[in-house]
C-alpha cells in the first residue's frame, strides 16, 4: 500500500512538474505574470489615488474671486480658507471668471461681491457663491468647509460689532487680529467610536485588487489553454495509454495550476512589498491562507473551463469576459464601497467579492483574522466543487 501511494504521488509530481515547467517556458506566462503586474500595480494605484482620499491629503486648489481692493476681511477669509486645507490663489478679474483659461485649472471657486466691506459696513447680506466643476460627495464637503471658513469669520465681525469696533474703524484690523489670536474656550474633541473604516483607494485599493485579478486570469486562460493544446495534440490521448489512472493524471494537473497560482500570489506580494512598501496588516498568515484558497478556486476553475472548452479562442474568450466581469463586479477595480448599493450586495455571492472582501477586512480595515473566515471557508468551498465539476468533465479527446 505505501508502494503503491509512493507511485501515485510520483505520477502526480511527474505530471505537475511537466505542466508547471511547460506554462513557465510560454513568453504569455512571463509577460502577465512577472511583468504585467508591476504595470498594473503602479498604473491603476496612481490613478485611484484620490477615490477616497480625505482632506488634506492633497493639494486643493480655490481660487478666491475677490474684486477690488484686499482688506483685512478678504486676508482673514483667505486665512480661514486656508485653515480648511484650500491652497487659496487670487486671480485677477479677468480669465478666470470670464471664461477665459489660466494656466492653473481652478476646479473650486468661491466669487465675493465686488463692494463686501461696505455692504457689511452697512449691514447689508452678502452673497458669496462657491463653485465647483463636479458634484457628489467631494462637492458637498468642499461646501461644508467653505460655509465653515465664511461663518467662522461671520462670528468675528458679530463679536467685533458688539463692541462697536465695525470695518471702516481704525482699529478694525488690528483687533481683527487679536480676535484670531484668542485661544478658543471651547474645543471639540472627536474620538471614533469603533474601528475606523476608512475606504481603501491608491495602492492599498489596486495591488490587492490587481493581485487577485491576475490570478484568477491566469487560471481561466493561461492554465486552461494549456489543456486544450494537450488534448488537440493527443498528448492526452498519450496518458491514457500509460498505467498513469484517470485521477492521477487530473490531479497533476490541478496542481500545476494551483502552483502556477502560487507562483503569482508570491509575485504580487513581493513587488508590492519591495515597489510600493504595501503593508500586508498584522495578520499576514490568514492573508497567506486566504490568498492560498483562491490560487486553489482559480487552479480548480481553469481545470474545468479547460475541460469544457472545444478550442483555444473558446477558452481565451471564456476566460477574458469571465475575469473582466468578476473583477469589475467583484470590486477588484474600485473599492467595492463606493459603488451603488445592488453591486454591494451582488459581490456578496461573487468568488472575487468573497476574496476582495478578505483582503480588505485584512489589509486594509485591519479586523483582524476572525474577519477573513467567512470568505476564505466560501473560497475554499467554491475551489471543492469547482474541481469536483473539473474531474467529471475532464476528457483525453
Amino acid at each position: 500500500a505505501r508502494m503503491r501511494a509512493r507511485s501515485k504521488l510520483g505520477a502526480i509530481g511527474f505530471i505537475a512538474q511537466q505542466d508547471l515547467r511547460q506554462l513557465l517556458r510560454e513568453r504569455e506566462t512571463i509577460v502577465w505574470v512577472f511583468l504585467m503586474p508591476i504595470v498594473f500595480f503602479y498604473f491603476i494605484g496612481t490613478i485611484t489615488g484620490g477615490m477616497a482620499e480625505p482632506a488634506g491629503a492633497r493639494t486643493e486648489y480655490l481660487a478666491l474671486d475677490a474684486p477690488g481692493e484686499r482688506g483685512p476681511v478678504v486676508d482673514q477669509l483667505q486665512r480661514r480658507l486656508e485653515e480648511q486645507d484650500f491652497t487659496v490663489h487670487l486671480p485677477d478679474d479677468e480669465g478666470l471668471f470670464e471664461g477665459q483659461r489660466r494656466a492653473i485649472d481652478y476646479r473650486r471657486r468661491l466669487l465675493l461681491p465686488a463692494d463686501l466691506p461696505t455692504r457689511i459696513a452697512e449691514l447689508e447680506p452678502s452673497m458669496l457663491r462657491f463653485e465647483r466643476e463636479d458634484g457628489g460627495i467631494a462637492n458637498d464637503l468642499d461646501q461644508f468647509r467653505v460655509t465653515r471658513a465664511v461663518y467662522g469669520l461671520l462670528a468675528d465681525l458679530v463679536a467685533l460689532g458688539s463692541q462697536g469696533i465695525d470695518v471702516q474703524h481704525p482699529r478694525f484690523a488690528e483687533e481683527l487680529a487679536k480676535l484670531n489670536a484668542m485661544p478658543r474656550t471651547i474645543q471639540l474633541d472627536i474620538q471614533p467610536a469603533g474601528k475606523r473604516q476608512i475606504i481603501p483607494s491608491g495602492f492599498d485599493q489596486a495591488i490587492p485588487g490587481i493581485l487577485v485579478m491576475f490570478v484568477l486570469m491566469q487560471g481561466l486562460t493561461g492554465t486552461a489553454v494549456l489543456l486544450v493544446v494537450e488534448r488537440r495534440q493527443g498528448l492526452l490521448r498519450r496518458l491514457a495509454a500509460t498505467p498513469i489512472t484517470r485521477g492521477e493524471i487530473v490531479a497533476g494537473k490541478w496542481c500545476a495550476r494551483m502552483a502556477m497560482g502560487l507562483v503569482q500570489v508570491a509575485v504580487g506580494l513581493i513587488y508590492g512589498t519591495l515597489f510600493f512598501s504595501m503593508d500586508w496588516g498584522p495578520d499576514f498568515a490568514m492573508l497567506l491562507a486566504v490568498l492560498i484558497a483562491w490560487a486553489g478556486l482559480c487552479a480548480s476553475a481553469g481545470l474545468l473551463v479547460g475541460s469544457i472548452g472545444r478550442t483555444e479562442g473558446q477558452v481565451i474568450g471564456l476566460g477574458v469576459m469571465s475575469t473582466m466581469l468578476l473583477a469589475a463586479l467583484g470590486g477588484c477595480w474600485w473599492p467595492i464601497e463606493v459603488t451603488p448599493e445592488w453591486m454591494q450586495s451582488l459581490a456578496r455571492f461573487l468568488p472575487s467579492g468573497w476574496a476582495m472582501d478578505a483582503m480588505h477586512q485584512l489589509v486594509n480595515f485591519q479586523n483582524g483574522a476572525a474577519a477573513a473566515l467567512l470568505p476564505f471557508l466560501w473560497i475554499s468551498a467554491a475551489a471543492v466543487v469547482l474541481a469536483a465539476l473539473g474531474v467529471k468533465r475532464f476528457r483525453y479527446v
